[in-house]
């Protein structure tokens, strides 16, 4: 699916790579391009070092959604991942023995000084864990949006981001086991050492509705007629490599990844400098081997973008970027 269709037809679009190479610059021009097309677009920067706000010129407070001045239907957020820990803060102590008013008595049991250690561990990635919940809110919520962009952070936070809804749905899942196993047994030797009701605890139901939306957000995310992954890369021998990795591990969590953006092209020109026509050969040296690497190894599309005279941010340049990437 060419770049344009996906823009007018899908729900989400992730835009990620190796650092450096205009993931923010192809996502930022994109969602220009979506909303001024009709689309209602929000893009999402989860980058903890976010670049958002300086590519669109603005100034965007973390954590609030913000709509971009003189672009219609186009609203943008950068994740503070601060503020998702502090408001999902109860997620993160969550214990199977809590409620049971009873740590005394079952610490005497076999085994119970491993059951606690292990469940004093937070669960993997907590910091991308919060992103992913905070994430969660506009892939299984209801809202305005037609589109949403993601603005990923560097490949090796990407990946372990795609990989949190895996981990966290089996990370909840022994969690809810644990509860249920033990549940019957708490409530029998509850019975006999306390007699007034206590507040109902309801931490098993929120851990199992946030089971079922990290599912879902899974089946989203691998949904071909949902959600792609756009590859953004530059043309050197160590993007090259970062960018098959990147594709393997994406074929591997199934997410839909059609076309590469391969940025910062050396035009064919007579009145080049010395080091930049020797840039220019060593990039179509890396061409040949993106071509069958990338193109033909994985038979993804390429789309090929020139490197510009200045630097490409706030609204102009990037519709001028646009072209590029529509084209």
């Amino acid at each position: 699916m060419k770049i344009e269709e996906m823009l007018l037809k899908l729900k989400i679009i992730m835009f990620g790579g190796k650092g450096g190479v205009g993931k923010t610059t192809c996502a930022s021009s994109a969602a220009i391009w979506a909303a001024e097309h009709g689309r209602n677009t929000l893009i999402i920067s989860t980058d903890p070092a976010h670049s958002l706000g300086d590519s669109l010129g603005i100034n965007l407070p973390p954590g609030e959604a913000t709509r971009i001045p003189g672009v219609n239907n186009l609203t943008a957020l950068e994740i503070d991942p601060k503020a998702d820990v502090s408001e999902y803060k109860g997620l993160t102590a969550m214990n199977p023995l809590e409620g049971t008013d009873m740590p005394d008595v079952m610490g005497g049991f076999p085994l119970m000084e491993d059951l606690q250690d292990m469940t004093s561990m937070s669960p993997p990635g907590i910091d991308e864990a919060f992103a992913l919940l905070k994430v969660l809110e506009f892939i299984e919520t209801e809202h305005d949006y037609d589109l949403v962009i993601f603005d990923t952070a560097p490949t090796g936070h990407t990946l372990r981001f795609l990989s949190l809804p895996e981990t966290l749905s089996g990370w909840i899942g022994k969690l809810l086991k644990m509860r249920l196993k033990l549940g019957n047994l708490m409530g029998l030797m509850k019975s006999l050492f306390t007699s007034a009701d206590k507040k109902k605890d309801n931490s098993l139901e929120v851990l199992e509705r946030l089971k079922e939306s990290i599912l879902r957000a899974r089946d989203d995310l691998t949904n071909p007629l949902k959600n792609s992954f756009v590859v953004v890369m530059i043309p050197e021998e160590m993007a090259i490599s970062e960018t098959g990795r990147l594709l393997n591990e994406l074929y591997k969590y199934n997410i839909p990844v059609s076309n590469v953006v391969i940025n910062n092209l050396y035009q064919d020109d007579d009145d080049l400098c010395d080091f930049c026509k020797s840039r220019r050969k060593m990039q179509h040296r890396n061409l040949l081997k993106i071509k069958e690497v990338i193109e033909e190894g994985f038979g993804k599309s390429l789309i090929k973008i020139p490197l510009f005279r200045e630097e490409i941010r706030e609204y102009d340049k990037l519709k001028e970027f646009s072209a590029h990437l529509i084209a």
